[in-house]
């Protein structure tokens, strides 16, 4: 078994590791997993040459945390999860989550809120003038100014407000290692300028060029028109072919600097990242806790491909992983596949095969890898665009050589598919496969609301198309003579989301005899097209005004009408129906949505 990376000293002296060259800090439990962004960061680090040791979920409050393994020869690397650590701790109705599933034990509050601020600060404290790199996906997300919804403020970039040196955003394999390069050959920390993918501060002029000037932190925080702008500014430049160098400028002459960001990975880069080697588990010292929970689901799946060209308002992917779709080899994704099916636990299923969006198996179109995405034009939004590459062979072929594997029962796929992009292939070849082979019963999709009001802010495709899927869907189960369903995902209170459209969703729900059980109310996360909207009332792609649901009783009646059948929610509902003037849908006719009075159960007065 591949050994894991030192968390103690004596790991370091079983290695005989006298220094570290970086000491990496998160906020996860320590998984040594390529679904974990730390466990690629430092295996990536590794196989350049670099040793690396891992402080997992740090007492914060205890300044000795941070020394349990020596002054790193480097610097100190910083990632606050998988998740931002705000999405991590709170619902949001801003609510505690009761469970961490990213700790061991799934237990709550190992970590503090806002994690990558406050590691920042906590190593800055003991160590003054060692450089700090932070990435991950809360780093990444708040590399500018941005809103931050759960103090309901506009903050300045995280690069500032940690401490840190410099930001490696994105998926950060190429920029970690050249950094590394740069400080290990000696450069100090303030002239790592030059390198993609990374965000640094400057004090002078001097050391960016060709440049666009974002409106300054003051002047966006001050007007928040003026912050669309920025944002829609920043959208159009995270493509590394066409994207500029961002200049943000703060008091006392301070200035953020965002290069563009780096590459995508070829192919064999992809193979090589994946095929680094991972012990592919939660460090052993969890088990007596019972593991990590986030560990269960990704055993046996399989990463195919990163980046999205789908392009939801919602959705932060564009930020982070960037619209130009990379992917692994079959060679590289059957050889994981196989050492999974010898896993003592490994009962012949393998749960996903896929990434952001499981059907993308490659760029949207030729010209995206040598020219970039289209900075003022989506590929499926609001129409497939004529150019755009629609085609499933690779994907079925892949598919159908992991359903031959010894061992392997069912492959499934479960990371979700683009109803839209699978409608534009003139081939009904991996639509066919996919019911016959690869749906467990129920086939997960993401229409998130029938509006086509609503579905322009969200950037998704008319309801139209939803329906012309559902249609085509039933036909090719009853060809296949097979009894499966769809559970679409819907979200309450998105901007654009009136009473009115919420009420419209209800009825369309009640048409299609299907009861969601979970519902997910929008949530503002940093640097999302939506959360832009919901802070500004303004859509940064067109200026326009949206309407935008903040008053939270408001909010509790949208997404009460989506689970109009519940009895705890009747009362809300019934309100929301009368301030719409819809008490045609409150009665006991089959179009209505409620009885005129609150059924009670049998025995309750």
């Amino acid at each position: 078994m591949n050994t894991f990376l030192p968390i103690s000293k004596a790991d370091m002296q079983k290695r005989n590791i006298e220094q570290l060259d970086f000491v990496y800090v998160i906020g996860d439990a320590y998984v040594d997993h390529p679904s974990f962004g730390p466990a690629i960061i430092s295996r990536m680090l590794e196989a350049h040459g670099y040793s690396v040791g891992i402080i997992s979920q740090p007492d914060w409050k205890d300044d000795k945390s941070i020394t349990v393994l020596g002054t790193p020869r480097l610097g100190f690397l910083i990632s606050g999860g998988n998740m931002d650590s705000m999405v991590n701790h709170y619902f949001v109705s801003k609510k505690k989550r009761p469970t961490d599933a990213y700790t061991p034990g799934g237990v709550m509050g190992k970590r503090p809120d806002h994690a990558v601020v406050v590691y920042g600060n906590l190593i800055r404290r003991t160590y003054k003038d060692i450089p700090i790199i932070i990435g991950g996906i809360e780093a990444s997300l708040r590399r500018l100014a941005h809103y931050d919804y759960w103090s309901d403020s506009f903050k300045r970039s995280i690069l500032l407000d940690s401490g840190a040196d410099i930001i490696s955003y994105g998926m950060g394999e190429k920029s970690i290692v050249e950094i590394a390069d740069a400080l290990s050959g000696g450069l100090a920390v303030s002239d790592i300028t030059f390198i993609k993918g990374t965000v640094f501060k400057a004090r002078t002029e001097d050391c960016f060029y060709d440049e666009i000037r974002l409106p300054s932190y003051e002047e966006a925080k001050a007007d928040k028109k003026l912050y669309a702008k920025s944002f829609k500014t920043q959208q159009d430049n995270t493509d590394p072919f066409t994207g500029k160098m961002l200049v943000e400028e703060y008091p006392h002459s301070v200035y953020v600097v965002q290069n563009p960001p780096q590459e995508p990975l070829t192919t064999e880069e992809m193979d090589f990242v994946y095929a680094l080697p991972y012990s592919r588990r939660a460090h052993p010292s969890y088990d007596a806790l019972g593991g990590v929970p986030a560990t269960k689901e990704i055993q046996f799946s399989l990463i195919s491909n990163r980046g999205c060209f789908g392009g939801c308002s919602f959705c932060a992917l564009t930020f982070h992983q960037g619209r130009i779709v990379q992917t692994r080899s079959h060679d590289s994704i059957l050889k994981e596949a196989q050492q999974m099916t010898q896993d003592k636990d490994f009962k012949g299923y393998i749960h996903d095969v896929g990434g952001p969006t499981a059907n993308f198996r490659g760029p949207a179109c030729k010209k995206q890898l040598k020219h970039g995405v289209c900075p003022n034009k989506q590929c499926l939004y609001p129409k497939p665009c004529q150019n755009m590459t629609a085609d499933h062979s690779d994907y079925v072929a892949l598919l159908r050589k992991l359903r031959k594997l010894p061992r392997v029962k069912k492959v499934f796929i479960r990371s979700g598919i683009r109803f839209d992009y699978l409608l534009a292939d003139k081939s009904d070849t991996f639509f066919d496969e996919l019911i016959k082979y690869h749906v467990s019963g129920q086939l997960k999709v993401a229409p998130e609301h029938i509006c086509d009001t609503v579905l322009r802010r969200m950037g998704k495709p008319s309801n139209a198309v939803f329906e012309q899927f559902l249609k085509k869907y039933k036909q090719k189960n009853d060809k296949f003579h097979m009894n499966q369903y769809v559970v679409p995902y819907l979200m309450s209170s998105h901007p654009g989301s009136t009473l009115k459209e919420a009420v419209a969703l209800a009825e369309y729900i009640r048409d299609l005899g299907y009861m969601p059980q979970q519902v997910q109310d929008f949530y503002p996360t940093p640097s999302t097209m939506s959360t832009v909207m919901y802070y500004t009332g303004i859509d940064p792609r067109d200026m326009s005004s949206v309407y935008v649901v903040k008053n939270p009783h408001e909010k509790a009646m949208q997404r009460a009408l989506i689970q109009y059948k519940n009895p705890e929610n009747y009362e809300l509902v019934k309100e929301a129906l009368r301030l719409c003037h819809r008490e045609d849908l409150i009665g006991f006719d089959k179009k209505c949505l409620i009885p005129p009075r609150k059924i009670r159960k049998k025995g309750k007065k």
